[in-house]
């Protein structure tokens, strides 16, 4: 039988998760020509995913980021139902990982409350060990905080454990943490960006991510 490599994985939420993408960058669309009068390119708006919202509005305007930042929220939020879709193949990654026995955490940047609207519009078929999100820690990806805070709540030291995500982000805050970085490809960032930051493993697809973290590859 085959060795998983990681006796726990830890998952970026938006665009490795759940696919947030097309709500994420209509939220900014919105925010940012409501609050600011114009349409800032899509490239930028999406460049921040990964990082703290408020983080991401004070790229787009340091003195109008609390505005901006408010109005993104109340788009963000009505419009989530409408938006918020599964990725192909995650239901049954995460599936494969409780039955082997794998720990399952998550690690967001968003604050509690978009999670629980997001896991009560799409359901995760297990129960993580574990979610932190914005409001758990002081500091934020990439700083590793998040994730050490993850592990220990786990139980599981860093060189047993990989974190999983879609930005760039995720692989700076998993090398921070010690723990081995996954790359996915199906979320903000493309596959050549994330290459840049060398991370331990890519993955194309969730039954590629999953045959990867089960040592099936």
């Amino acid at each position: 039988m085959p060795t998983p490599r990681w006796r726990a994985v830890v998952f970026d939420l938006d665009g490795t998760l759940i696919d947030t993408i097309p709500l994420i960058l209509a939220s900014h669309q919105h925010a940012t020509r409501t609050v600011l009068g114009t349409a800032l390119p899509d490239e930028l708006l999406l460049s921040g995913i990964g990082r703290p919202l408020l983080h991401q509005m004070r790229i787009f305007d340091e003195g109008r980021a609390q505005e901006l930042f408010d109005t993104y929220r109340s788009w963000n939020h009505a419009n989530t139902e409408r938006m918020l879709r599964g990725f192909e193949g995650v239901d049954d990654l995460l599936t494969r990982l409780d039955r082997a026995d794998i720990r399952v955490g998550v690690v967001t940047s968003k604050s509690r409350d978009a999670v629980d609207l997001a896991f009560a519009i799409v359901p995760p078929p297990v129960t993580f060990d574990t979610v932190v999100t914005f409001d758990d820690t002081d500091r934020h990806k990439p700083e590793p905080e998040p994730i050490l805070l993850a592990l220990e709540r786990m139980g599981v030291g860093p060189d047993r454990a990989a974190y999983v995500g879609d930005a760039p982000w995720d692989i700076q805050a998993a090398r921070a943490a010690g723990c081995a970085a996954v790359a996915v490809t199906w979320g903000a960032a493309t596959a050549d960006r994330l290459r840049e930051e060398e991370p331990d493993a890519l993955a194309e697809t969730a039954s590629a991510l999953a045959a990867l973290l089960l040592g099936e590859d």
